[in-house]
């Protein structure tokens, strides 16, 4: 699958902390009905951490990870990903920041069926532009333990390993931020350590900063830092 998209450099600032939210709110409307999902979040969210961020059902974590994707825009506040504010970014330079910089990883339907794991990545690494996509699909496979799987289709993978091609879709093309929702959710305790395990090398062999929606205490118990949203806010 070639690709003939070319995203526009975007310059990060190399100080500036992987995620930031500066009193952010976002409001949605349905005719005279207002909803408010997250009401004046602040946090940080720094380079190189692995984050889990738990709440209840409700409480705003989806809303806080389509907006640190670039996938939504909010109502109010100021959400910065790599030093730059996403709200002031044209739709090619968002583009690219979604292409190159930031992946993520859903509970499930990641992948694309009839591809099999290593075609998957290469896509992916085509829709970034990025060179030699066959070379380093293979070893990002390869690094996340699931390089026997290569040749299979993603509907043949197991839901463990469906989650680790896409880990490694990130890892191959060294995404700065990886930002997983559920991404252990519906995975059995054995399965659920295996993909663990490659999140966080994510950060070990890959210097990518890592948050993690989830409900799981196995997964709270290993990463860097626990943030606790409700009602829109982070809690201290």
């Amino acid at each position: 699958m070639n690709s003939l998209y070319r995203a526009p450099e975007v310059r990060a600032e190399t100080t500036a902390p992987a995620l930031e939210f500066a009193d952010v709110f976002r409001i949605y409307r349905s005719g005279d009905v207002e909803t408010v999902a997250l009401r004046g979040l602040s946090l940080r969210v720094e380079r190189g951490d692995v984050v889990a961020v738990f709440g209840p059902s409700g409480s705003g974590k989806s809303t806080f990870l389509h907006l640190a994707a670039g996938l939504d825009v909010p109502s109010a506040g100021d959400v910065r990903a790599l030093g730059r504010s996403l709200s002031r970014l044209d739709d090619e330079e968002l583009a690219a920041h979604r292409a190159r910089d930031v992946a993520i990883v859903f509970q499930a339907d990641n992948l694309w069926p009839a591809l099999t794991a290593c075609e998957n990545v290469e896509s992916a690494l085509r829709l970034a532009a990025v060179p030699d996509a066959a070379g380093r699909a293979r070893s990002a496979l390869a690094a996340m333990g699931i390089a026997a799987r290569a040749e299979h289709r993603a509907a043949e993978l197991s839901g463990g390993e469906q989650q680790r091609v896409a880990i490694a879709a990130a890892a191959a093309r060294r995404a700065a931020v990886v930002l997983a929702d559920e991404p252990t959710g519906e995975l059995d305790i054995a399965s659920e350590r295996l993909v663990l395990d490659a999140l966080l090398r994510l950060r070990d062999e890959y210097e990518s900063t890592v948050v993690i929606v989830t409900h799981s205490p196995r997964v709270a118990e290993a990463v860097d830092r626990v943030i606790e949203i409700r009602d829109g806010r982070a809690l201290a």
